[in-house]
């Protein structure tokens, strides 16, 4: 079962696509973070997703938000496909052992091997503040990070 709003995110150091460590608690106290789950690098849905959320950066730099997503592929791969696809932002590997992150989260598929579609929004404190899951198939919404990205208090 997948984490509920208003409780504390796990921390989690993971690399990303470049072999740099990244913890989630480096951002604590200075920005919010969007946490994007997503099945396996180099599919239909989820190459449409993360190109969907490459053209809109803007949107979560506007809102002082750090954009991670996460999935089970190696690093390599991961970084394959940035360079394939332009992705700008941080894509973390959750590689080994197998999913921990995922599962801490309560969206690892156990069956599948992979993550589901799933996005948590943590606020600078590291409270999750929105999240929200798609069916198996279904890509997310550009509008319902728009929605998520309003819950944040408001920086000036």
């Amino acid at each position: 079962m997948a984490l509920e709003n208003d409780t504390q995110a796990p921390d989690f150091e993971l690399l990303d696509q470049h072999g740099r460590s990244v913890r989630l608690s480096d951002f604590r106290g200075d920005k919010a973070v969007a946490l994007v789950f997503f099945p396996l690098a180099f599919s239909g849905t989820c190459t449409g997703e993360l190109c969907a959320l490459r053209d809109n950066l803007a949107m979560f730099q506007d809102h002082r938000v750090e954009l991670l997503a996460i999935s089970v592929d190696s690093k390599y791969t991961l970084r394959a496909w940035a360079e394939q696809e332009g992705y700008d932002f941080s894509l973390l590997a959750d590689f080994w052992p197998h999913g921990e992150t995922a599962k801490e989260y309560g969206v690892f598929l156990q069956e599948k091997g992979f993550a589901n579609r799933a996005t948590f929004l943590i606020d600078e404190n590291g409270i999750i503040r929105a999240s929200f899951i798609t069916a198996p198939g279904e890509a997310r919404s550009i509008e319902a990070y728009r929605a998520a990205l309003d819950l944040l208090p408001a920086h000036v």
